[in-house]
């Protein structure tokens, strides 16, 4: 059986191939692809070969890993899923079919949510364990450096958690904007004169209780440190991959209490959840009652929906630039 993969074959290259579908073993289940979320940031840094990513060990990569489909196949040891249930397809790749052990897929049990808002839950969980590890209390300012997808779910998650006020940090306008439209009490630009003394005074002087920083940039978390609450916390949600900027740990952070937390999604425990670090399905579950109760919102987060075939252009764009287009999403159907 044949099916189609997206490939990086080398630096700043993506292309979509035509590929040999492997048998299935009696504990696995083959799934089929409906859409997958292009999770921007690690993609484009995976396309570039950026530091402290999986391309540094070279090409060719698969990228992707947030999608949903259904359950094409299932061995014939498989108990807890069957043909035609709606499935989160995570770690597979942007692939039009992926083969997985059956005890790692998660069904979607819910009629009521679409496929398409399921593609992002993978992503989404993210910023759920990054908020999480603040353990934000009711009346707490915090503040999201950094608009892109995960920041524009940490705004919604932050909000849910009890933070007022929610401030956002981005230099885009358009993302600045649309912070204020999910719920963000007020949104600036890192460059903007004063920026630090405007923060502070939208937080009773104090600066935010507790820092999102999901831009991945050193300069936007000595930003965060300059402008921070007195043993504020900051939790780590990007990835930091070039320390490109020199931090006075002593006057920042010792000095002045500060926590900083790191937040990537290997951090949190296999099965059993505990307070600020849940498991990756308890986590999908809080995704799915958030978006079927309409508190946490994907719709607005996405940019464009495009054939898998458009993923030599997609990737040359998002190579050429640093602030891209916020969610795309493949439509595998677009294929079949």
């Amino acid at each position: 059986m044949k099916g189609h993969s997206i490939v990086f074959e080398s630096v700043g290259k993506a292309v979509l191939k035509e590929v040999e579908i492997p048998e299935l073993k009696k504990d696995e289940v083959l799934l089929e692809s409906d859409f997958s979320a292009v999770s921007a940031g690690t993609e484009r840094a995976n396309l570039l070969q950026m530091p402290n990513t999986v391309a540094t060990d070279g090409f060719p990569i698969t990228p992707g890993y947030s999608a949903a489909g259904r359950v094409l196949a299932a061995g014939n040891e498989v108990t807890n899923l069957k043909v035609g249930d709606r499935v989160l397809i995570v770690k597979g790749g942007h692939r039009s079919h992926t083969i997985q052990k059956a005890e790692k897929v998660f069904k979607i049990e819910d009629d009521a949510i679409d496929l398409l808002d399921a593609s992002f839950a993978y992503i989404a969980i993210f910023p759920l364990l990054g908020v999480r590890k603040l353990k934000v209390e009711l009346g707490e300012s915090v503040m999201v450096a950094g608009m892109g997808l995960l920041g524009a779910f940490a705004v919604q998650i932050a909000k849910l958690s009890g933070a007022l006020p929610v401030l956002v940090s981005d230099f885009d306008p358009e993302r600045r904007e649309l912070a204020l439209q999910l719920g963000a009490t007020a949104a600036f630009s890192p460059d903007e004169e004063n920026f630090v003394e405007k923060v502070k005074q939208a937080t009773d002087g104090k600066g935010p209780d507790a820092i999102v920083e999901v831009s991945g940039s050193a300069a936007a978390m000595q930003q965060a440190l300059e402008v921070i609450n007195w043993e504020g916390r900051i939790s780590l949600l990007g990835c930091t991959r070039v320390s490109d900027v020199p931090i006075d740990y002593y006057k920042y952070v010792h000095k002045r209490g500060i926590t900083l937390v790191g937040s990537h999604n290997q951090t949190r425990p296999d099965t059993n959840s505990k307070p600020g670090a849940w498991s990756e399905h308890d986590d999908f579950r809080t995704f799915m009652k958030l978006v079927a109760a309409g508190a946490l919102k994907v719709r607005p987060l996405i940019s464009e929906i495009v054939s898998p075939a458009s993923a030599p252009e997609v990737y040359s764009r998002l190579a050429e630039n640093k602030n891209p287009p916020l969610g795309i999403v493949f439509d595998w159907r677009k294929l079949r």
